[in-house]
């Protein structure tokens, strides 16, 4: 079994905000396995499903990014998961907004739920798949960039990012991380145009 971790902040709040980029990446992995996230477990919300003869298991963890090591936690810990066999898919402020770097191990980039990650498992050697979501621009509070919304010219790079990083997930858990990687990260996509402020 494979473990795909998608990050994000619970609640209708922060429905479809940058920090949530890596639970829409998880929506969209349930929807084509056909694997409804109807179960809570292990503080998040849990689906299972197969692609490709691979059992697939995927994890909301609901515990807000800074404390989503605690949810990651307890699923390798009941599967007995080596880190190698999961990948957490998160936002990442220093990509520009809809391009994908997948990685086998690094440190968070200052990424707080993958930092919590890293000292919930003692390890920084898992994979991990950022979905870039732009710096915030001069004068903004990082804080008040990845709890907005995208604006309407991002919308439709990260509809086809968060997709993308979706099909990257499941190539990853029947292709290995190495030929995934070389795929994925190569893809540069167009960066949109114009910025608007994200509402409070």
């Amino acid at each position: 079994m494979k473990l795909i971790v998608g990050l994000g902040n619970p609640g209708r709040k922060y429905e479809q905000t940058r920090h949530n980029v890596g639970f829409m990446a998880a929506d969209k992995i349930a929807a084509l396995i056909s694997a409804s996230p109807s179960k809570v477990r292990f503080e998040g919300l849990w689906a299972e499903g197969n692609h490709r003869g691979e059992k697939l298991a995927i994890l909301w963890p609901q515990t807000f990014m800074n404390a989503s090591g605690k949810s990651v936690r307890q699923a390798i810990d009941f599967f007995k998961l080596p880190p190698e066999e999961i990948v957490v898919i998160c936002d990442d402020l220093d990509l520009p907004c809809g391009r994908l770097r997948l990685k086998a191990s690094g440190s968070s980039g200052g990424q707080k739920g993958l930092a919590d990650i890293i000292r919930h498992l003692g390890s920084e050697s898992f994979p991990r798949l950022k979905i870039g979501i732009d710096r915030p621009p001069e004068g903004w509070e990082v804080v008040d960039h990845v709890l907005g919304k995208f604006n309407k010219s991002e919308q439709q790079t990260i509809d086809e990012a968060t997709t993308r990083a979706a099909h990257a997930a499941m190539d990853w858990a029947t292709n290995g991380i190495t030929q995934t990687m070389t795929e994925y990260n190569a893809k540069v996509p167009a960066k949109p145009k114009g910025k608007t402020k994200p509402s409070p």
